[in-house]
């Protein structure tokens, strides 16, 4: 800045001055032991000394009268711009010209404010105390000046931040929701939002303020605080970027709700408000609160550290505390299935962005925010292992009045698959938070077949180390069993009771199996002996089915009594009761349904090898006892009706009369 106002120094050659008139003085009233001549000599040096001091007096009023001029120049280019009209008087709209020569002024009356509080002139006290105040008074003027300056360049200089400026473009507007508890539409649902989630990227950290002024604004900040005015520049700087920390978060949609709000909300408009706020928290913490901790740096670094850190988290912890005010109201809400997969979300996410602000808000001024941070996490993931064990109760208590139409798969068997399967990406973070809870759940009185068997292989060493998720996924595939069992019991036909069973519990071994995460947390073992077991109920499907009416088609019973000629009534009431049983099946099962093609064509095809041969067989071994007129269908015509079958659309033979070539 400018050369600095100089002020004599007059203190110590007044203060000599002082002391030797005192001792001419002294010595004068002891003149009886004085010599004349003595005598003469002092009284020739005190006059001497009283026009010494005269001298320094009018000196010093002289310098004092100088330096108030100095002052009253100091004061017209400050005051200056306190004149003029509100849009004129921004110095930094003038140009550089006008800004250099404002702080060289500034610069200048600081120096010279020090200069008169450091030397004590003395001679006119009430002088030096009005030039004092009045550079006191003119000081806090320009920092006042300062003050607006540095706002008016913060707001001024704002660069626009919008979510296009992102590496992503956000679906949040997407009404894609988790399905609730038992809804078979969950698994696209949860692919798509799979794929969502692991997509986003983030971009490093922008200009918040645009770069030009930061030289200016750096410059306000050291002058401001070197003058002890650092309260001002600080709380400049806190209200300007809290502002600005607002606008982003309303920018966001981040609704600012109460804890009653987030508990009554519906799940729906909850779940698209949790997605929102996962993006959001993302956004907010790695690009947009790390940008603005580098832009507090750039502004307040060249001072102490403290200053940046505590401007940065002045500013800023009201935004993120109100984000994380969000998070814990869903923490303490209600536990439904649904909301896991939500909650793991914001569980990952906060986890994620932990080392971040960690680093942001390191020092003591953070140290609220990180305590709040990990406090929310603490409640986020005592949340989600209380609605992880609610979803096993809610399988086990999902009871049905009536049976599932066509013997197809259960919507449950669909729903809790899907989940699992869903849950596979979360397997990390599950096995961490339900680690211990596995052996509390372990008492003999509630252990599942699946656990029983995993016991018994421990204890013969066939099994190695089983992950808390693991466990608990065998747990609840065999209680999702034992609900599809209890539901299988409301067929009145024992037939259509095998083949929901034999159904759903295909759908679980394909899910499996198909699924790479899956197939490693339950193993091979488990689809083995799964596929063992849909195989036994489609055994059990056609003993139920066909056994009785294939036992129509045997030899024994069809001889005249007495003799062991062939009964031509009794073969024709053989058939006839054959041909009534079929067309009954034919009606019945047609309506139900097999969904998988593949496991439809393979049970198809297992029952005609069976029915086809026997009735082959039979009209073959008693053609010559039997007329044409009563054979009513051919093999080949038995055969197209048996790939009618397991359609889910009811069919009948009635009245129809085929003779196969």
């Amino acid at each position: 800045m400018g050369d600095s106002v100089p002020v004599p120094v007059l203190e110590g050659e007044e203060k000599l001055i002082a002391a030797a008139h005192q001792i001419v003085k002294a010595l004068h009233n002891k003149k009886d032991f004085l010599t004349h001549d003595a005598r003469k000599i002092l009284a020739d040096l005190g006059s001497q000394l009283m026009s010494s001091i005269t001298k320094l007096d009018t000196l010093q009023q002289s310098n004092s009268k100088s330096l108030e001029d100095q002052l009253n120049i100091l004061q017209n280019k400050i005051m200056s711009w306190e004149e003029l009209e509100d849009h004129q008087s921004v110095i930094w709209n003038c140009g550089q010209e006008y800004v250099h020569d404002y702080l060289t002024s500034v610069d200048q009356l600081l120096k010279f404010t020090q200069q008169l509080e450091s030397n004590n002139l003395g001679v006119d006290k009430p002088l030096d105390d009005l030039l004092i105040s009045r550079a006191h008074q003119l000081v806090r003027t320009a920092m006042n000046r300062l003050q607006q300056e540095f706002k008016h360049l913060l707001v001024q200089n704002r660069q626009p931040f919008q979510p296009e400026h992102m590496s992503f473009r956000s679906n949040e507007d997407d009404d894609t929701s988790i399905a609730s508890f038992g809804d078979d539409s969950l698994e696209d649902v949860l692919q798509r939002d799979s794929m969502s989630r692991r997509s986003e990227e983030y971009i490093s950290v922008v200009e918040l303020v645009h770069p030009d002024v930061i030289p200016d604004l750096r410059c306000i900040a050291n002058l401001m605080f070197n003058s002890n005015y650092s309260t001002d520049c600080s709380q400049a700087f806190v209200n300007v970027r809290r502002d600005a920390l607002d606008d982003f978060l309303f920018i966001l949609e981040a609704d600012k709700l109460c804890i009653d709000d987030v508990l009554k909300m519906e799940w729906n408009p909850l779940n698209s408000k949790i997605r929102r706020w996962i993006r959001c928290m993302n956004i907010f913490v790695r690009v947009y609160l790390a940008s603005e901790k580098w832009l507090s740096d750039q502004i307040f670094g060249e001072l102490d550290h403290s200053v940046s850190s505590v401007c940065f988290v002045e500013s800023s912890k009201g935004s993120i505390l109100h984000l994380l005010k969000f998070a814990e109201s869903v923490a303490i809400g209600s536990h439904q299935p649904e909301k896991l997969i939500r909650i793991l979300d914001m569980y990952e996410v906060l986890s994620d962005l932990m080392p971040d602000i960690d680093v942001m808000f390191s020092d003591d001024a953070g140290l609220c925010v990180r305590t709040e941070c990990q406090h929310i996490l603490t409640s986020l993931a005592g949340c989600a292992r209380t609605t992880f064990l609610e979803f096993e109760h809610a399988v086990a208590s999902s009871v049905s009045a009536n049976p599932f139409r066509g013997g197809g798969i259960h919507h449950l068997t669909r729903y809790v698959m899907n989940y699992m399967k869903t849950l596979t990406d979360y397997s990390k973070i599950l096995n961490e938070l339900l680690k211990g809870d596995e052996e509390e759940e372990d008492s003999p009185q509630d252990m599942t077949p699946d656990r029983e068997e995993e016991e018994e292989d421990n204890s013969n060493g066939l099994s190695c180390y089983i992950s808390p998720l693991a466990q608990y996924f065998r747990s609840f595939t065999s209680i999702l069993e034992c609900n599809l069992d209890d539901k299988s019991k409301l067929y009145k036909d024992e037939s259509l009771g095998h083949l929901f069973l034999m159904n759903n519990i295909h759908y679980m071994a394909e899910k499996v199996k198909n699924s790479h995460d899956l197939r490693t947390i339950l193993g091979d073992d488990w689809i083995r002996k799964h596929n063992w077991r849909f195989q036994q109920h489609a055994m059990n499907y056609e003993r139920a089915t066909w056994s009785s009416i294939l036992s129509l088609l045997r030899e024994e019973g069809v001889h005249n009594p007495g003799s062991n000629s062939i009964s031509r009534t009794l073969l024709k009431e053989r058939l006839q009761c054959f041909y009534a049983a079929f067309d009954e099946v034919y009606k019945s099962q047609t309506g139900w349904l097999i969904q998988d093609s593949q496991l439809r064509d393979d049970l198809r095809i297992s029952t005609s090898l069976k029915v086809i041969q026997a009735y082959r067989t039979f009209i073959g071994r008693h053609s010559n006892h039997i007329s044409d007129k009563y054979i009513k269908y051919g093999p080949d015509d038995m055969e197209n009706f048996l790939l009618d079958l397991f359609e889910g659309s009811p069919r009948s033979l009635h009245g129809s009369s085929h003779r196969g070539k």
